[in-house]
């Protein structure tokens, strides 16, 4: 189930959205103001934030900039504040929409859907590539998830740059014994399945809606995101 993590101070309007959006199934997390969803954030990363400008604590210009300090988590703001300079300021800092009050909850719940279903991974331009929370940086061969560095082998570090660099595609078990075992392959059906395994447990805690390494039995591997 997709978690949306709601960053509204009205309450009526926090209730109405939050009733909207369960009933289109997401789990819906409420901060009232921006210190708590920057601590709910950094606790339990969402899905997507819909994310109010006039908060208390931290406004929300200010917190979407420190959220995009560390995260392409989606964000969709929802404010008052409709002039064109705010939905610049906005979209510019790095929203994925901008949406004005008042708004009908019908509308909000279909961008929602409209922004969860754009392509979750991204290239920042600098040899890294974003699934979410997990952060693979090719030039360094580095992996990180949730800010934290994740513990792997040459070898798993080897196959999940091999699926990185083609995510949503089906390498097969050929494929990544050729680029990434070569000349050391010693012929074990195992060798591939072990690592994958390996590769899994090491990734155990990467949100299942932001991607997930694939066996297709009898086809090959996938890094699947959406």
């Amino acid at each position: 189930m997709k978690s949306i993590l709601l960053v509204e101070d009205e309450e009526a309007i926090a209730r109405v959205l939050t009733a909207y959006l369960r009933k289109a199934g997401f789990q819906v997390t409420r901060a009232a103001d921006g210190q708590a969803a920057l601590e709910a954030f950094e606790t339990s990363p969402p899905s997507l934030i819909l994310l109010d400008i006039m908060l208390p604590n931290i406004d929300g210009f200010e917190l979407l900039h420190l959220i995009r300090e560390k995260s392409r988590c989606p964000i969709i703001m929802l404010t008052a504040r409709d002039g064109i300079k705010d939905r610049l300021a906005g979209l510019d800092g790095g929203a994925d929409d901008y949406m004005s009050k008042p708004f009908v909850p019908e509308e909000v719940v279909a961008r929602v859907h409209a922004v969860l279903r754009r392509p979750s991974y991204w290239s920042d331009g600098s040899g890294k590539r974003h699934f979410g929370s997990l952060l693979v940086d090719f030039a360094a061969r580095h992996v990180f998830l949730n800010h934290a560095e994740v513990n792997l082998s040459p070898r798993e570090m080897s196959v999940l740059l091999f699926l990185a660099e083609r995510p949503n595609q089906i390498c097969t078990r050929e494929q990544l014994i050729e680029r990434v075992w070569e000349m050391d392959y010693e012929g074990s059906d195992r060798a591939v399945d072990l690592s994958i395994k390996r590769l899994r447990q090491a990734l155990q805690h990467w949100p299942a809606d932001e991607g997930e390494i694939r066996t297709l039995r009898g086809i090959g591997y996938q890094l699947w995101t959406e």
